[in-house]
């Protein structure tokens, strides 16, 4: 499974052009997507060295992207520039739930909700 993920918002604190704090079991949950055998996607606004610094906070903190704003997959039946996923997780998705953590700038994903969710479709697909 394809997961697309949002970087602002999504997995940290809206501080962007900075990096800001992790979401609250963002990391953890993206950790056991993988382990699961979903091939994560970051999908995100960020581009230039932004998105270089996102992509390097992500491996710091032992998470691996299966692509980068884009599904390496994909281009062998299409050539269009949206990633390819099967789940999309975004601040910015209609309905998608969300926390306001103490001392974070905006509203961001609660993965409290979110990641138990998109394992249980895991462990359901496999």
């Amino acid at each position: 499974m394809y997961i697309c993920i949002d970087f602002d918002g999504t997995i940290v604190d809206h501080q962007y052009p900075d990096i800001g704090a992790p979401a609250p079991e963002a990391l953890e949950w993206m950790e056991e997507f993988t382990k699961a055998g979903a091939k994560l996607i970051l999908f995100t606004m960020r581009s230039g060295e932004e998105l270089t610094q996102a992509a390097q906070y992500l491996r710091e903190n032992g998470i691996s992207m299966y692509g980068i704003n884009r599904n390496p997959d994909q281009y062998s039946w299409t050539d269009s520039p949206k990633a390819y996923g099967h789940i999309y997780i975004d601040d910015a998705a209609f309905g998608c739930p969300k926390i306001r953590p103490h001392g974070f700038a905006r509203d961001c994903v609660d993965w409290g909700k979110v990641g138990p969710s998109v394992f249980n479709m895991l462990k359901d697909k496999g």
